[in-house]
């Protein structure tokens, strides 16, 4: 499909357009040591308002992950939404590709917009760098939130069957996806109802728009999530953790959450999504907000009888294609 046809970039440009209006401008901060990060901050951020840190997982830039939260909270927070690094505009010259290292560079960005304590949401492969700040800053990170994240997975767990996918490199080939069939793959992993009827010629132009860049970048980031990864040397944290799941996830099954409550402890805890698959802060917004501004706002308690914004619901083609890992 032609560029100047692409229904993806306009979708983009509407997103963009989105999050302007929600009170965020698209910032670049160059950190010096051969990495570059975007990050969505709010225009004029007020001391009367807690920070908060939306940082997405695989799949496309930020905005498409948060578009249907960002407009329900940046009236009650301080909103941050970062590119990590290899996806929207954000990269790297460094060989780093740990989850620790998105970490650090989020918080320089951070840093650089004089943001001093905030609250961490995570959002699949975006879970494994919270938690990751939340190790590192553990004055800085208050509170975490860890989405559909497979935080207590173990290197092991691919070869005793507990996803649908035999190796590293199968999952790979979903999550990055190159052709139609593949993102139909993926969609259908991710969406607890994926649509049924999606032409190709659409699936390639998300495909050209999103999933081109940085493939080899990114595989590596998917490698070193689960390299030696054992629960036994996963350290605890020990901020309040808020675990949301969606009960019909397919990507990362629903014993994960019971596996990171149990890390936790007392610490944390676990609310379960019904008909809800991985991609449920596109699916179940409003839902997932409740349960969101119930957890980080519990000292203001008359937040809970504000109304919720729906502005975002009508989003339906891009619920399709925001999909996540």
């Amino acid at each position: 499909m032609s560029r100047c046809l692409s229904l993806i970039r306009f979708q983009d440009w509407c997103f963009r357009s989105a999050f302007s209006k929600s009170g965020l401008r698209s910032t670049i901060t160059d950190l010096g040591d051969g990495t570059v990060v975007h990050c969505w901050i709010p225009n004029a951020p007020r001391e009367t308002k807690p920070d908060l840190v939306l940082i997405h997982g695989f799949g496309a830039n930020a905005m498409w992950q948060w578009f249907r939260v960002v407009c329900q909270v940046t009236s009650h927070f301080n909103v941050y939404v970062p590119d990590l690094v290899f996806f929207g505009d954000s990269f790297t010259t460094r060989p780093e590709r740990t989850e620790s290292f998105q970490a650090q560079c989020i918080m320089r960005v951070l840093e650089a917009n004089a943001v001093k304590k905030m609250s961490v949401v995570g959002l699949s492969y975006g879970g494994y760098v919270a938690y990751s700040m939340a190790v590192q800053y553990k004055e800085e990170v208050e509170r975490v939130v860890i989405c559909c994240s497979g935080v207590c997975v173990e290197e092991k767990d691919l070869r005793v069957g507990m996803f649908k996918v035999a190796d590293l490199d199968a999952a790979a080939d979903i999550l990055l996806p190159q052709t139609a069939d593949k993102l139909r793959e993926l969609l259908s992993f991710t969406i607890y109802r994926p649509p049924k009827l999606l032409p190709s010629c659409f699936l390639n132009d998300f495909i050209n728009v999103m999933c081109t860049e940085y493939v080899e970048e990114k595989r590596d980031l998917l490698r070193a999530i689960l390299k030696d990864r054992k629960i036994s040397e996963i350290p605890r944290i020990n901020q309040p953790t808020l675990i949301i799941w969606g009960d019909q996830d397919q990507v990362f099954p629903l014993e994960l959450a019971h596996r990171l409550k149990r890390h936790l402890g007392e610490t944390a805890q676990l609310v379960v999504i019904k008909n809800a698959g991985h991609c449920f802060t596109v699916e179940r917004a409003r839902e997932f907000c409740i349960h969101l501004k119930a957890f980080l706002m519990k000292s203001r308690s008359s937040l809970g009888n504000r109304s919720l914004s729906l502005a975002c619901q009508n989003e339906n083609t891009a619920a399709v294609t925001g999909s996540t890992i």
